[in-house]
């Protein structure tokens, strides 16, 4: 297995960073065999890791109106994300969450179909959104998010990720938008 690698602009975060993937937990053949599953329950759980993620990524809105955190783990960072940037944040959720939905968006998973929506009343058109995940894998969830706030008139300015496994392509995904993950493995 080899080490993530830290994508940061100063040593002090480089460091700070290098503290977080240690904390990332490695859970081999999970949710199925042959796949690594990259557990961030201990980076959430310390204050000090969860402090640089936030920060790391609220580095990265720019002006961005809106933080879009992405069903489940992406809310809390997106949350968080949201909180130090100074913007709002929703969620965008699995289908049949949410009591009024504005839009939603089907699409292809390594293995079946997923829904996500978005709230009612929450993005308006034109409204630039920074889009927060916990993982970039595939990249099918996040280009779903991402079309998903494009097809009701906003526009996403990026998408901010912790983890990015750069040997799925997910960033292939998301032509035109700039992406940025703290960690690559």
């Amino acid at each position: 297995m080899s080490a993530p690698s830290v994508q940061t602009g100063t040593d002090e975060a480089d460091g700070s960073l290098i503290r977080v993937a240690g904390l990332v937990r490695d859970v081999p053949d999970y949710p199925e065999a042959g796949v690594m599953f990259r557990d961030i329950t201990p980076v959430l759980a310390d204050a000090e890791a969860f402090t640089t993620v936030s920060t790391e990524l609220a580095a990265l809105v720019g002006e961005a109106d809106l933080i879009v955190g992405v069903e489940a783990r992406g809310f809390l960072l997106g949350a968080a994300v949201a909180l130090v940037a100074g913007t709002g944040v929703v969620p965008v959720r699995k289908a049949g969450k949410l009591p009024a939905v504005a839009a939603s968006r089907s699409y292809e998973l390594e293995y079946g179909t997923a829904t996500l929506e978005l709230p009612a009343d929450t993005v308006a058109a034109g409204a630039r959104v920074f889009v927060v995940d916990d993982v970039l894998a595939t990249g099918g969830t996040a280009a779903a998010a991402c079309a998903l706030l494009t097809d009701t008139g906003a526009q996403v300015t990026g998408f901010g990720t912790l983890i990015e496994l750069t040997a799925l392509g997910g960033r292939d995904r998301l032509v035109d938008i700039p992406v940025h993950a703290l960690l690559t493995y």
